[in-house]
Formats: C-alpha cells, sequence, structure tokens
C-alpha cells in the first residue's frame, strides 16, 4: 500500500509541477526504463561465463557500443562508473598517480565541484586557469601561461575544463584549449556531462585525452557515468578489486542502470535537433523578462546550451525565488544543484566577475526532452508574478 501511494504521489508531482531543472536531472526516458527492466530480467553478473551471465554480457556491451558511438569514441575505451563525479575523479587521480605526482593541474575557473574538489586532493599543484567576464575560459590567459612553461618545476600540464557551464549553459572552447595543452606537451581532461546530448561530441575533434559522462543528465537513470580515455593517455585505476572495466574500475557493473544509460544516451542524440530547437522559445522567454523586469542574462550574448538560461534582478535572492516557483508549481534552480540541496552564492558567477548583490539572485532554469513549447511561457508568468509580489512591486 505504502509503494502505491508513493507511486501515485510521484506521478501526481510530474503531472501538475512543470520541471525545469535538467540540468539537475533529466526525467528518466521510456527507452532507459524499458531497457533497465530487460536488464534486470537477466538478473545475472556480466562476468561470469555461464549462459545468463553471457547475456548480462552482452547487454553491457551494447550500452558501450552506444555511448562510444554517441561521442565518436571506440567503445572499448568507454569505462563505466558510478557517476560523472567519480568518472571525474578516476581521470584526475588516475592521470596524477600514473605521471607519479610529476603534473600541474589548471583547473577552470568555473569548473562542478566534482572537478574542482577532486583535483585539490589530488597531491599535485594546482592552477587555476582564468574565464572572462562572458564565462567562458581565458584562451589568452592560458596561451600566455603554457608559453612561460617550466617543465622541470611544474611538470606536465593538466587542463580540466568543462564542456558546457552547469549553470550558465556557456559552452567552453574546448578544442582550441586542448591543442594549446597539447602543443606544449600536456593532457587534458573534459567533464562532458552537461554537453552529451546538446551539443556534438566528438573525442576525436576535441583533442581530449579524457572525457567524463553522466547518464541522468540525458534521461537515464542516477548512479552512473562513463569516463572515455584515449588509447595510450596515462591513467591509473583509483578503485582496485576484480579487474572489471579494463581493470581501470573495478566492482561489478551496475548492469540496468548502463543499460538505461545507453538507451537514454541513443534516445538523448535522435533527439538532439529537438533539444537545440528550444534555444528560440529561451530566447523568447528571456526577451520578454529583460523586458518586463529588467534582468540580467548571464552569457546572452556567447554560444550557449539551447535549453539553458540564468538569469538575476538584484534584490531577489535566489532561495526566495527557488521557493515562490515551487509553489507555483514550476520547478528550478539556483546555481549547481548537486550540494546537498544547498541555496549559495554562484562560484561561476563570482568567476565572471558578476557583484555579489547579483550573484546572489540568480536562478538557472533549464529545459530538456519533455518540454512543452508553451513552458516557457508559463514559467516566465510565473516569474514575474513572483518578481511583482517582491522586487518590482517599489519599482
Amino acid at each position: 500500500m505504502q509503494i502505491f501511494l508513493q507511486t501515485v504521489i510521484a506521478s501526481d508531482i510530474c503531472r501538475t509541477m512543470i520541471y525545469a531543472d535538467y540540468n539537475a536531472t533529466a526525467p528518466v526516458r521510456p527507452e532507459a526504463k524499458a531497457a533497465m527492466l530487460t536488464a534486470l530480467e537477466v538478473g545475472a553478473n556480466p562476468s561470469s561465463v555461464h549462459g545468463p551471465g553471457r547475456a548480462a554480457r552482452k547487454l553491457l556491451e551494447q550500452a558501450r557500443s552506444q555511448v562510444g558511438l554517441a561521442i565518436g569514441a571506440r567503445a572499448q575505451d568507454i569505462v563505466f562508473t558510478s557517476g560523472g563525479t567519480e568518472a571525474n575523479a578516476l581521470a584526475l587521480h588516475g592521470v596524477v598517480a600514473q605521471l607519479e605526482g610529476k603534473c600541474t593541474l589548471l583547473v577552470s575557473a568555473i569548473e562542478h565541484e566534482a572537478v574542482a574538489k577532486n583535483a585539490g586532493y589530488a597531491g599535485v599543484a594546482i592552477e587555476t586557469a582564468y574565464v572572462t567576464a562572458k564565462g567562458r575560459l581565458d584562451l589568452d590567459w592560458l596561451r600566455d601561461r603554457l608559453s612561460k612553461w617550466d617543465a622541470d618545476r611544474d611538470g606536465i600540464p593538466v587542463l580540466a575544463l568543462m564542456m558546457a557551464n552547469n549553470e550558465t549553459g556557456v559552452v567552453q572552447p574546448v578544442a582550441e584549449a586542448a591543442a594549446l595543452v597539447r602543443e606544449a606537451g600536456g593532457l587534458t581532461h573534459c567533464d562532458a556531462v552537461q554537453g552529451l546530448g546538446k551539443l556534438m561530441v566528438n573525442v576525436g575533434l576535441l583533442g581530449v585525452d579524457y572525457l567524463a559522462l553522466s547518464a541522468h543528465k540525458v534521461g537515464g537513470p542516477q548512479g552512473v557515468g562513463a569516463l572515455w580515455v584515449r588509447s595510450g593517455a596515462p591513467l591509473k585505476p583509483v578503485l582496485f578489486g576484480g579487474g572489471q572495466e579494463r581493470s581501470l574500475r573495478s566492482g561489478t557493473e551496475n548492469l540496468s542502470g548502463i543499460a538505461g544509460f545507453g538507451a537514454a544516451t541513443e534516445a538523448a542524440i535522435r533527439d538532439m535537433p529537438k533539444l537545440q530547437a528550444l534555444a528560440a522559445a529561451r530566447d523568447a522567454m528571456e526577451a520578454k523578462l529583460v523586458s518586463e523586469a529588467g534582468v540580467t542574462v548571464f552569457g546572452a550574448d556567447v554560444d550557449r546550451l539551447a535549453q539553458t538560461s540564468n538569469f538575476a534582478i538584484a534584490g531577489f535572492r535566489a532561495e526566495t525565488q527557488v521557493m515562490a516557483m515551487d509553489l507555483a508549481g514550476v520547478a528550478v534552480s539556483s546555481g549547481s544543484a548537486c550540494s546537498s540541496g544547498k541555496v549559495k552564492r554562484s562560484l561561476v558567477l563570482s568567476a565572471m566577475g558578476v557583484d555579489d548583490d547579483l550573484s546572489e539572485s540568480a536562478v538557472r532554469i533549464s529545459f530538456g526532452w519533455d518540454t512543452a513549447l508553451d513552458d516557457f511561457d508559463t514559467v516566465a508568468d510565473a516569474w514575474l508574478q513572483a518578481a511583482r509580489r517582491t522586487v518590482l512591486r517599489t519599482a
């Protein structure tokens, strides 16, 4: 009875709420659910050599091929993990271990904490790779820093640069940065968690050495991710055990989750043109908010993810907006939603030079595969009503 009631409540919430927090987690796609159920029915260990084990292995390798195909990679270079955080940790700690600490990590100022904090615990020197006021990596700064690189003192440069920012949606110049680092004899890790299914991701064209992915951002289940590793790139495992995943990530694979990841990735690539077409509705929503409330839209004049909007109006604190929108039946977030539900000042906006008052008032709205075009108008109207009850009533 309790399970039934929980299912009814969850279903009712999904029907009544407009979900505009896809950058935190995308609702699970039907294709992913179906693939997960199939895997659960197999119910065997992919490492077993008997018939059910071979059936499980077949599903595992099918998902590996689906993920590899989505990023222009060989399936055998995909290592499944428990999520994007572990994928990032494996890349950073693994390369440091393989290089025996003879490296310096260049971490962009707008990286997700899954990268920034793992870099902080890697036990080597770290430098901040600065961004411009528009939220893109400052390539001039990177070029200048690499021109002064002292290999004896600094070791090998290892750049950590995300594909697209989770808060602003600003797309980063990964290929250009990776080329600069490669010319300097270095390596590049790209957190592409927000890029998969929203941008064309091709590891060969990007020129990176490591690339992290996550299932739940594309409509797969939570708790599954992957790291692509360029063949020959230095990497040591950080988890040890039975030698699964080419001995780079030991532990029995989450078969149902991985199957859901593969199916969701395939569906996301198929639906990518539809998702990118949301940019026009996003832009119209922002124009309405600028016209009627004078909001500041972050990253508006550079390349962004088509379904992401981050804006603010001074004096309207982010936590107030999130609660007001929730009461209005709209789910949004402030900054990253991966910090135990905390609402805090955005380090990304601070890195872009945004003043504290405006940064503390920033809200992120992100749409996705199940978004209806009229959701944009509904979200804008709900936000304007909340603003008129607070900051706009005194204007």
